[in-house]
């Protein structure tokens, strides 16, 4: 079995722009974290598509890993025959700009297959404003979009906390909107009700007849009003995870089309029967989280996302009992 794995800003497609370079190190996390996993998978062949800058470290890093450098301008075109040249496919980019939604497209036109969501659900969940709006009529708890201040100002399209600002009246909301465009973004801003609580992920493994949530994972965010991601840790107690975990399924299974590994961010209120727990978001592709995940497991993450979408035995689900706790740039945190 050959799997090509891609990820954005590792592969030199997303050049030298700002909002890339602050992503960088959490790309790069995720890619050499599941590159290794995937190594490590009896009778799988991994290929990557990756910046030649960084051909040195993968290459000494995780010896096995055929790594492929694309010609100027010719990303589209050696991206379509990895994927078509390969069994599957897992998509690691950033919802804005289509950028991840055209990549998956990519793959299906290419006769490949994801191990992750598919393109339509990607533009579902990429639109967060019309997410929030389908939650809300189906009854699930989600944070409104009312102007009840304090709020919560990000991109309706977006990735890694960019232009996201906690504003408490109207004066902070126009500073917020002016120091968006001041950082580069050009797109559209949303506002909805700032949730108090713990802030966690839930990441998925589904299949059209499986599905599996995984341990919830406390988001560390920094405590400036622009909500930066800087790591996380888990497991998270058991009540909070089971909270977690139901929140999260019920939230997810609302998009038709979520496959393979995803995440959906969630916050945790104060209330112990979970009536204040409300969910904000779907990450539909690999996080940061999975560096945490995959050093709780006493199995193979990526083995286990295989087995899920080819509907193959599952390696034993077994997860460590102490906590770890990671930056995000993928460190562990000892």
């Amino acid at each position: 079995m050959r799997v090509f794995v891609y990820e954005y800003l590792s592969s030199g497609a997303a050049g030298e722009d700002a909002a890339s370079a602050a992503l960088h190190p959490e790309g790069w996390a995720m890619l050499s974290a599941v590159l290794e996993d995937f190594s490590r998978c009896p009778g799988v062949e991994t290929v990557t598509l990756l910046d030649p800058r960084l051909l040195p470290p993968v290459t000494e890093q995780i010896p096995g890993v055929v790594s492929k450098v694309a010609a100027p301008g010719g990303e589209e075109q050696t991206f379509r025959e990895l994927t078509a040249a390969s069994d599957w496919t897992l998509v690691i980019a950033p919802e804005f700009d289509d950028i991840l939604a055209r990549r998956s497209r990519w793959v299906e036109e290419s006769g490949g297959r994801l191990l992750g969501p598919s393109p339509d659900a990607i533009r579902w969940t990429a639109d967060k404003l019309a997410l929030l709006g389908r939650w809300s009529a189906r009854g699930i708890p989600t944070s409104s979009t009312s102007l009840s201040y304090p709020l919560v100002c990000k991109p309706r399209f977006g990735a890694g906390s960019q232009a996201t600002f906690l504003v408490r009246n109207e004066g902070e909301l126009d500073i917020a909107r002016r120091q968006a465009e001041i950082e580069g973004w050009r797109g559209e801003l949303m506002v909805q009700q700032y949730a108090p609580g713990l802030s966690a992920s839930v990441a998925i493994l589904a299949d059209r007849d499986e599905w599996r949530s995984l341990p919830a994972t406390e988001q560390h965010l920094s405590d400036d009003g622009r909500f930066h991601y800087l790591g996380g840790c888990l497991p998270l107690p058991k009540a909070l995870d089971r909270r977690a975990r139901r929140l999260a399924e019920r939230a997810a299974r609302c998009v038709e089309g979520l496959h393979g590994w995803f995440g959906v961010d969630l916050i945790l209120g104060d209330a112990d029967d979970g009536s204040a727990d409300v969910v904000l978001e779907i990450n539909p592709r690999l996080t940061t989280s999975y560096v945490g995940l995959r050093r709780l497991a006493r199995f193979n993450l990526a083995e286990a996302l295989l087995a899920v979408v080819t509907g193959s035995r599952l390696p034993c689900w077994d997860w460590k009992t102490e906590t770890i706790a990671f930056r995000a740039d993928g460190e562990i945190v000892e």
